[in-house]
């Protein structure tokens, strides 16, 4: 089965409810982004004070306090769960993109990469191992650009006409 550009191909019913959905579920991933960058100032520091705490800091404007084993957990367990699921189905929509091989597989790959550096890197982090702060830092940038190109490429093969 030829999937590479199989896209451009769909009845307008399917183009309009895999662009619903993609519309849709960017609103929500970008929401996401928003509260990330409300809650730990999106830096190194910010999340490094998110996830352990401020409350030795005399001069911070707002306290923080570690979190708990619980509250890791569950944080770290949810974003897995939910995020591959988000990159599973947008790796089934680049699939029957038209694009070149390694393009293609890079946005279906790295995704998963990065979702297991970023909240593994932010367990580890919480376990005091602080440079995973940087790691987490790169992996979240990349994961976003990555769903940021994904997305595009989808809506941009959506509204063309099939050939």
């Amino acid at each position: 089965m030829q999937l590479n550009g199989l896209i451009l191909t769909l009845p307008k019913e399917l183009k309009l409810l895999i662009g619903a959905f993609v519309i849709v579920l960017s609103i929500g991933f970008y929401t996401g982004l928003l509260f990330v960058g409300e809650t730990s100032s999106a830096n190194p520091n910010g999340i490094e004070e998110q996830y352990l705490g401020n409350e030795f800091d005399e001069n911070a404007e707002v306290m923080h306090f570690k979190k708990s084993a619980k509250e890791m957990l569950t944080l770290v367990h949810n974003h897995i769960l939910s995020m591959s699921i988000i990159f599973f189905l947008i790796g089934l929509l680049v699939s029957i993109t038209q694009l070149g091989s390694k393009l293609k597989m890079f946005l279906i790959v790295e995704p998963f990469v990065s979702v297991v550096l970023t909240f593994g890197g932010l367990y580890l982090l919480w376990c005091d191992i602080l440079w995973m702060k940087y790691i987490v830092m790169f992996s979240g940038i990349l994961m976003t650009l990555t769903f940021t190109v994904s997305v595009l490429v989808i809506l941009k093969q959506l509204l063309q006409k099939s050939h």
